[in-house]
């Protein structure tokens, strides 16, 4: 917005504030003041701050009197003073709109408007009414020339406890100073917006690469925007954009800006990071967390380990990972289910470890649950430069993430209305939010500095990462998260049984990601791009489908269980009770294992057999999914025979020449022998009629297939 005020009117504009720390929010106060080049003034920075917080109803005589010893100082009479508070103020501006409607105004001060009366209701009646409008006095923010200012503050004599609020309201309600120092508010929010009382009124405008505040009810762009009161989350949810932090020609623009670069830096001189892992319940795929723990991209020497178990169920997985990659870690210190330690009292302990620790320079929290993708995840964090920064991760097909955009009036969960895009990465940076779990990095700096209470995640109401959050909030520091990249996910704990030797098999259902990731062969996806089905006999089709660690899985879960068949023709477990051609096995239903595998074939068997047999389509209905066992001394072969199926699925779960000698099948019709077999290798092949086989002689060792007869 253009006109008024001119060079010479900026010149003679003077930003004052009052700022005794340098809180995070008064840092983005400065970059969004150095953002439209104003001039600003800081009054208190060495005082101690003895006013009291802006949530109760007294205080800020403080920076009353502040001012008034600043302007008494002043000689040029001609300035133009904005005094505004700095902790929660955004400048979504520049100086020439400020001036030009402070011009309008005609008057000598204005100051910021409020639709709520405080600290004294007993003084609504003496304000002046207005037809259109807030009618209340809001201390927060005003403007005036400094001779009228200097005027206003004079007869200030009150303690540094006393109600800055109330000391001007009361000039204000007096008709006779209003008139003779010639005072108004800014009613329709045209240069104040306060947010306290206002929260429905006020929305981002995105226009031609800027980024406002808007008033709605009153249609203005305000200058000053003020998170008074208990509207700090609003404020800093309007901080991500404004002023012009995020637009959506430019994305973000200065997600870039303040980096703490690692590159270049020796292994011994980059920062030493404690890493906390929490599991505190029975959670899928431990030990694939603990392999992406090994290939975190950070020098081990510079890693210091503190694990939590609450689980007796991941003892083993701990406990193995410790025994053998332990000793890469500067140290490791580890507390187990038998320390009775619940949730928050282990994460207290871990912070502390850190903020105790002179060497200590940066804390990482890390959730079982969390499956981190991103390899350089820690450097990342680190090269943000952010007290508080965390990874953003979802969870697989669900808008779930590890952050909330804002928080309803109870302190529990609101969708902000940027969740969504930042979430699904259609806007992409570094975003200040009210709550964040399971994945954070903090400086340890923060610890020994703001955040000294050893208590932090205890509380009466809430749950240790809400009574956490909500300290840190308590404490004036920013939480951000950033989908900058893509980090990971986190897996669901939901349905995980602990009945078997290998739980995350049954996973497919609830965690189809990590069970592909972890149980699908690694090239499984190229086969219809990279043509690797081959075709060793007529209509049979080899190819990759199961990892090396699935078919181990799937052998150990069956040897674990136990009951194979004894190879006869009645066999009490199928229709009918009679079996052709038996085998020594173990069906898929005698482990609860049927619904998980007909899941299996539907997701990876039947996309390659509807293409390899055009015109073919299965719902891979399969009354038989079984495991057989071959052994030269208990049954070394199968004899020639037919599948009771449209075709059958025959996966080799362990190695040739390795693990069995011999073995193998041989397809009468084309005299065609497929003997070299590949572990996690699949033969699918037409079941009746055409392609008459049998199991040839396992010479020593002992071989296992899974074998599925799909629509008998």
């Amino acid at each position: 917005m253009g006109g008024g005020g001119g060079a010479s009117g900026k010149e003679k504009l003077l930003i004052v504030t009052v700022a005794t720390q340098d809180t995070e929010g008064f840092k983005r106060f400065l970059v969004s003041a150095k953002h439209f080049n104003y001039t600003v003034k800081v009054l208190g920075r060495r005082e101690k701050w003895r006013a009291g917080d802006d949530m109760s109803a007294t205080g800020g005589g403080q920076k009353v009197r502040l001012l008034k010893e600043a302007l008494e100082e002043m000689k040029n009479e001609d300035t133009i003073i904005l005094f505004t508070d700095s902790y929660d103020v955004l400048f979504s501006s520049g100086p020439k709109e400020l001036l030009k409607k402070f011009q309008q105004a005609k008057h000598k001060v204005v100051f910021s408007s409020e639709s709520l009366i405080w600290p004294d209701r007993h003084l609504e009646d003496k304000h002046p009414h207005v037809t259109e409008g807030n009618r209340f006095l809001g201390s927060g923010g005003f403007i005036g020339y400094l001779p009228s200012i200097r005027e206003m503050v004079a007869d200030w004599k009150g303690e540094d406890s006393d109600s800055d609020q109330l000391f001007f309201t009361n000039i204000y309600i007096d008709p006779v100073k209003r008139k003779s120092i010639n005072i108004t508010v800014d009613n329709k929010c045209r240069m104040f917006q306060n947010l306290h009382g206002a929260l429905g009124e006020v929305v981002l405008k995105f226009e031609d690469g800027r980024v406002r505040a808007r008033n709605v009810l009153y249609d203005t762009l305000p200058v000053v925007v003020h998170g008074n009161g208990p509207t700090k989350l609003q404020i800093n949810y309007l901080g991500n954009y404004i002023p012009n932090l995020w637009t959506f020609e430019t994305g973000c623009t200065a997600c870039n800006e303040g980096l703490l670069p690692l590159e270049g830096l020796q292994e011994s001189e980059y920062p030493l990071v404690l890493i906390a892992i929490f599991i505190q319940k029975p959670t899928p795929f431990v030990t694939v967390f603990f392999e992406r723990l090994l290939k975190l991209q950070y020098p081990k020497n510079r890693l210091k380990l503190f694990i939590h178990n609450q689980e007796a169920h991941h003892e083993s997985q701990v406990s193995l990972f410790l025994k053998d990659h332990g000793s890469l870690y500067q140290d490791v210190r580890v507390s187990g289910p038998e320390d009775e330690m619940d949730t928050a009292a282990s994460r207290n302990l871990a912070i502390d470890v850190c903020r105790k620790d002179e060497g200590c320079d940066y804390f990482f929290t890390l959730d079982i649950e969390v499956v981190l993708k991103n390899e350089n995840t820690l450097k990342i964090l680190i090269e943000q430069n952010l007290s508080f920064v965390a990874p953003m991760i979802t969870r697989a097909g669900r808008l779930w993430s590890n952050f909330w955009g804002a928080l309803s009036a109870e302190g529990f969960y609101a969708r902000s209305e940027d969740y969504v895009d930042i979430v699904q990465g259609r806007r992409v940076g570094v975003w200040n939010v009210p709550y964040v779990s399971s994945v954070y990095l903090l400086k340890a700096s923060l610890l020994r500095s703001e955040l000294t209470d050893f208590d932090l995640f205890n509380s009466d109401i809430l749950d240790p990462d809400m009574a956490f959050c909500h300290n840190i909030r308590k404490q004036g520091v920013f939480m951000f998260v950033t989908n900058m990249q893509t980090f990971g996910r986190i897996v669901s704990t939901e349905t995980y049984q602990t009945s078997h030797l290998h739980n995350d098999l049954w996973q497919i259902f609830e965690n189809p990601v990590d069970w592909q990731e972890r149980y699908i062969h690694e090239n499984y996806t190229y086969i219809m791009r990279d043509k690797l089905i081959e075709t060793p006999c007529p209509d049979v089709y080899w190819f990759p489908i199961f990892s090396d660690v699935a078919c181990d899985h799937i052998v150990e879960e069956m040897e674990h269980f136990g009951k194979w068949s004894g190879g006869d023709n009645t066999d009490v477990r199928i229709q009918g009770g009679y079996e052709n051609v038996p085998t020594i096995d173990i069906h898929m239903n005698q482990i609860n294992f049927e619904k998980e595998w007909h899941k299996f074939l539907l997701e990876y068997i039947a996309p390659i057999t509807e293409k390899m047999y055009p015109g073919y389509f299965t719902k891979c209905a399969t009354p038989l999914n079984f495991v057989v066992r071959y052994k030269p001394d208990e049954q070394p072969l199968l004899a020639p025979h037919h599948d009771a199926s449209t075709f059958t699925v025959n996966i080799a779960l362990n190695r040739k020449e390795v693990d069995y000698q011999g073995g193998g099948c041989r397809f009468l019709r084309y005299d065609c022998s497929i003997e070299a077999t590949r572990k996690g290798w699949t033969l699918m092949h037409p079941g009746r009629l055409t392609h008459y086989h049998e199991g040839l002689p396992t010479t020593g060792g002992v071989r296992y297939i899974a074998v599925s007869f799909v629509d008998p």
